[in-house]
């Protein structure tokens, strides 16, 4: 299609293709990881506004609705399959859930239009990317932050990967918006593509040479894991009549790993309050894995002195005192209720267990296991990569456990291991991920998998991994360095903005 051809289509209808640019963004994400859809999605969306009227709130808006009507449609499945609410509320949650998100993206075309005065070239090159990037970064934290989808995680495979370990996932996501926009002006500019087309190329051969780098080095001899991952579904995991089932296969799977460094359970894998299996099951497992020489890490509920409040928790088993991790960083809505004196009917409603969980911080998210001090999250804390460095550099390797059986076989499982390696490559260290029904891996500190799971299985992943030492400089400064290279890239076009005005 011609120049003139492409301007009347996207003239015509440029909700539609804005729709359609975020719904092919979705691609570009785990499980189909084509990850130059994550440039041409952005890319067809900057052509939308540089061959129509402008950015606009609904341009934005319509391309948010296409990449999270598609990309977190497993929401509906957790709420249907597991809310016991028939379809039609479910539907009703998720679709309000994702027209939420995409005001989002509606507020990064909003804000896109302010500057619609200045050069195609400069909006293209400098403020559009980092108009988003800064909404991505906001998008991480604000209500408690969702941070699902950003684009840098769709580059793990691509030479971009080599910015992450020095900007993290922002920066990555920067430089594929760079790419978009870069090859937008290609395409419409009429002057300078010469320095276009150069940039463009040190932006990725630069990527790819850093992906060659070592950012860590070994600390300790190699040690052998087990991730015990013991597929138990959803629906039957809280039964008091699965209890019993659920810590026999546990135990008779950990009996046959004893040979291994270290075992892995996956997050609340002992399905009940640790007091209540204390001395039943507990503490004879606790001798055993101290008999084997081996070290056993396993989710549990934990519950303070005075029993008024209960804890997302993990313990390690094998030193000579016990050590725990507690979850800092909860899921609203299903791990506790903001508001709850106005929401607790939700509670009943939503027939969630479990929902409502006491945050403990500590000031790193740290726990000894063996020899070694371990970086530890629990499930969805791992999406939130300025959290996770604060394990560094004391953490030797990083542990990540999770129930994913909530998602059951939707994208939720692929994309949340795809944000995993984004946290081993950001801090170039091993990861371990173990989850109740997938999928679970060890992931290697350039972000690749060492070993998988299959999804819904049965399964104990076994595989080896190398204590390392080092930090990475996106450990050291976290985001504050790609935030002030977005300021910097914003300056000049405010500049420039406010002196049209005033004149």
């Amino acid at each position: 299609m011609n120049d003139r051809g492409m301007t009347r289509l996207l003239l015509r209808m440029p909700a539609v293709s804005a729709l359609l640019a975020g719904g092919l963004t979705t691609l570009a994400f785990a499980p189909f990881d084509f990850w130059i859809m994550g440039v041409l999605g952005p890319m067809l969306l900057f052509l939308i506004w540089q061959k129509t009227a402008g950015p606009s709130f609904r341009s934005g808006f319509f391309y948010g609705f296409g990449l999270l009507g598609s990309g977190v449609s497993w929401l509906y499945v957790s709420i249907a399959q597991f809310g016991d609410l028939g379809w039609l509320f479910p539907l009703v949650i998720t679709l309000g859930f994702i027209l939420f998100i995409s005001l989002y993206y509606g507020l990064l075309g909003w804000l896109a239009r302010q500057f619609d005065g200045l050069s195609a070239g400069l909006k293209l090159v400098l403020i559009y990317p980092a108009l988003w990037v800064s909404m991505e970064w906001f998008r991480g934290w604000f209500l408690t932050g969702f941070p699902w989808l950003q684009p840098g995680y769709s580059q793990l495979d691509s030479p971009l990967a080599g910015y992450a370990p020095l900007l993290g996932v922002l920066g990555v996501s920067w430089m594929v918006l760079l790419t978009a926009g870069l090859l937008s002006d290609l395409l419409t500019g009429k002057t300078g593509r010469p320095w276009r087309a150069t940039l463009l190329l040190l932006i990725w051969l630069s990527g790819w040479w850093m992906t060659e780098l070592e950012w860590s080095r070994p600390a300790g001899e190699p040690l052998s894991v087990a991730l015990v991952q013991g597929n138990i579904p959803q629906a039957q995991k809280w039964l008091p009549e699965q209890l019993s089932p659920s810590l026999v296969l546990y135990a008779n799977l950990t009996k046959k790993n004893l040979d291994r460094d270290l075992i892995i359970w996956p997050e609340t894998a002992v399905s009940a309050f640790q007091f209540q299996v204390e001395e039943a099951f507990i503490v004879p497992l606790e001798r055993l894995i101290r008999e084997s020489g081996s070290n056993l890490v396993f989710g549990v509920v934990q519950m303070d002195a005075q029993r008024d409040n209960y804890y997302n928790a993990l313990v390690s088993l094998g030193n000579e005192e016990r050590d725990h991790y507690y979850k800092g960083h909860l899921v609203p809505f299903t791990e506790y209720l903001p508001f709850k004196s106005l929401l607790w009917p939700l509670v009943d409603l939503f027939t969630i267990p479990m929902s409502d969980f006491a945050a403990r911080q500590a000031p790193k998210p740290l726990m000894r296991v063996g020899d070694h001090t371990v970086g530890m999250s629990i499930c969805y804390e791992d999406a939130f990569g300025s959290e996770m460095i604060l394990a560094l550099p004391e953490a030797a390797y990083l542990i990540n456990v999770s129930n994913d059986a909530w998602f059951g076989d939707s994208l939720a499982p692929h994309q949340h291991l795809q944000i995993a390696r984004m946290r081993a490559l950001e801090s170039s260290r091993y990861l371990l991920r173990s989850t109740n029904t997938g999928v679970s891996a060890i992931i290697a500190p350039n972000g690749k998998l060492a070993a998988v799971s299959p999804l819904l299985e049965e399964d104990v992943l076994q595989g080896e991994i190398v204590p390392l030492s080092g930090q990475t400089p996106y450990a050291r400064s976290g985001n504050l360095v790609i935030l002030l290279l977005l300021l910097m890239s914003l300056t000049p076009a405010l500049v420039q903005l406010v002196r049209q005005r005033r004149g």
